[in-house]
């Protein structure tokens, strides 16, 4: 009895062992297969590099990150030279311009999906910081990622949407470029901007006023509208600025609660705006449960979700104050949706 049982149990090891052995075998293909795997993008409308050819986008950006990684640590080979002096940093083709607590961090990272698209890491801050801006173009273009020629680069600062003087500077500096203005309901945003500042003032041990008190003027019973996180949400205020300058045609509004439920349908309309061929797929995308929003699939091995800052619980507001200002901005609303031509479902 006691030999059948062994005799058993090596049985069920053996077994389990090739399934073992079959798995890694399987995931050293798949991984070895990924650029193959990848169809190649036949980019248009002047983004294709004279000497790119077909091959795969996903390998030219694993080729990309090897080569600086190489450069960084002194062990740069004859192919990493070759491949270094098709390395440029390049202007932005597209600025996400705002909308602070829009969503603007998701989308860059999102969009970042695309083996076309490179992205700054961080926010750069040029037209709307009067002390960076004065250092010229040439400072700008140095805080770009290196990038292929057919890539291109994308920053986000969602500073430049409420900011005068940024339309006029960025027209200086490309009057063809495009523009992602990404926004959510404008009473939810502002609520998430109170939030972001709460969080920062209880870290540091102060105390805030509540976001009644700073939304709604205590003397007159009406919305505040110095307050920021208020004036902020009246995007069309802020667009008409935007308008003077840029046709309406550089504009793609990215529907930031969508994002949030449904993210792919909002990318492949921002695919078609940037006029890049479709890429961003299901696969790069899965919900995190435990996080409470997407995470970003780039291949079998890397995975990435938002910092554990993004989705901050929102204080309870009175809801005389949410209806208020949802009434307040209503036919804001409405004029922004006239102006870009989209409709959200906002009270």
């Amino acid at each position: 009895m006691q030999l059948q049982q062994q005799a058993l149990l090596r049985q069920k090891l053996l077994v389990l062992g090739s399934l073992a052995i079959g798995s890694l075998l399987y995931l050293v293909a798949r991984v070895g297969s990924l650029d193959r795997l990848q169809p190649t993008c036949p980019l248009d409308g002047g983004l294709r590099p004279p000497d790119a050819g077909q091959i795969p986008l996903r390998s030219l950006q694993f080729k990309r990150g090897l080569l600086l990684h190489e450069l960084r640590k002194g062990n740069a080979t004859p192919e990493h030279v070759r491949l270094q002096q098709r390395l440029v940093q390049q202007l932005p083709r597209a600025i996400i311009i705002g909308v602070r607590k829009g969503g603007t961090r998701a989308l860059l990272e999102m969009l970042n999906l695309h083996p076309a698209v490179v992205k700054a890491s961080q926010e750069i801050h040029f037209f709307d910081n009067d002390q960076n801006y004065a250092r010229g173009i040439d400072w700008y273009r140095g805080k770009m990622p290196f990038s292929f020629p057919h890539q291109i680069t994308i920053e986000k600062s969602p500073a430049y949407f409420i900011t005068e003087e940024v339309p006029e500077r960025i027209f200086k500096m490309n009057s063809s470029i495009k523009l992602l203005v990404i926004v959510r309901e404008p009473t939810t945003r502002a609520v998430s901007d109170y939030t972001q500042v709460l969080e920062g003032k209880e870290r540091k041990n102060k105390t805030y006023h509540k976001f009644e008190e700073l939304a709604v003027d205590g003397a007159t019973c009406e919305v505040n509208t110095k307050y920021k996180a208020v004036r902020t949400s009246i995007y069309t205020k802020h667009l008409e600025r935007w308008l003077n300058f840029f046709p309406a045609e550089q504009f793609h509004v990215v529907d930031g609660d969508r994002l949030i439920a449904d993210p792919l349908p909002e990318l492949q309309l921002v695919e078609r705006f940037l006029d890049l061929p479709a890429r961003i797929s299901q696969y790069n995308l899965y919900f995190n449960a435990t996080r409470g929003f997407y995470c970003l699939r780039f291949n079998v091995v890397f995975n990435k979700c938002l910092a554990g800052s993004k989705g901050r619980t929102h204080p309870d507001v009175d809801a005389a104050v949410v209806d208020k200002l949802q009434r307040f901005f209503h036919p804001f609303n409405r004029k922004f949706y006239q102006i870009t031509g989209r409709t959200f479902n906002w009270p």
